[in-house]
């Protein structure tokens, strides 16, 4: 049984499950991002001389080992991405879904942290993708958006 103008059980299970899935798809989305930084992404985009005034000859004669160096860089910066979209994903799967006190903070500051950052330097870059990076802070919107609304 239900309170008056309670929604059923079943109802507030799926709701849960609606947060929780938003939630988990951001973390898949992290995951992609890492994983294309590890083994597709260029030691330099096009936009990347672009946005500092150079040419990609000039920064290899200028530069030698820069873009060596780079990719290392970015497999780094690639294995936390992935280790945080892991991570979002447990969250998403348990302390998120079990509302445990908390979790929704972590998980939007970790959102804030994470690609909402790397979209805000993108739009300060002007880069070619910052559209594409911003509509992948959708889900963790629509997570925290449904983790109210669930309540």
């Amino acid at each position: 049984m239900t309170k008056q103008g309670a929604a059923p059980i079943g109802v507030v299970e799926n709701r849960a499950q609606l947060s929780s899935s938003a939630l988990t798809l951001g973390g898949v989305i992290l995951i992609g991002l890492g994983l294309y930084f590890i083994f597709i992404r260029p030691a330099l985009l096009p936009e990347d001389p672009r946005f500092m005034g150079t040419s990609l000859e000039q920064i290899r004669s200028s530069f030698p080992g820069l873009l060596l160096w780079l990719p290392r860089v970015f497999w780094v910066m690639g294995g936390y991405m992935v280790s945080t979209g892991l991570l979002t994903c447990y969250l998403a799967r348990t302390s998120f879904r079990s509302r445990t006190p908390g979790a929704v903070w972590v998980a939007a500051v970790s959102g804030l942290t994470s690609i909402g950052l790397m979209v805000v330097v993108n739009f300060i870059i002007d880069s070619d993708f910052k559209w594409l990076l911003l509509a992948f802070t959708a889900p963790w919107v629509a997570a925290l958006l449904l983790y109210v609304r669930e309540k």
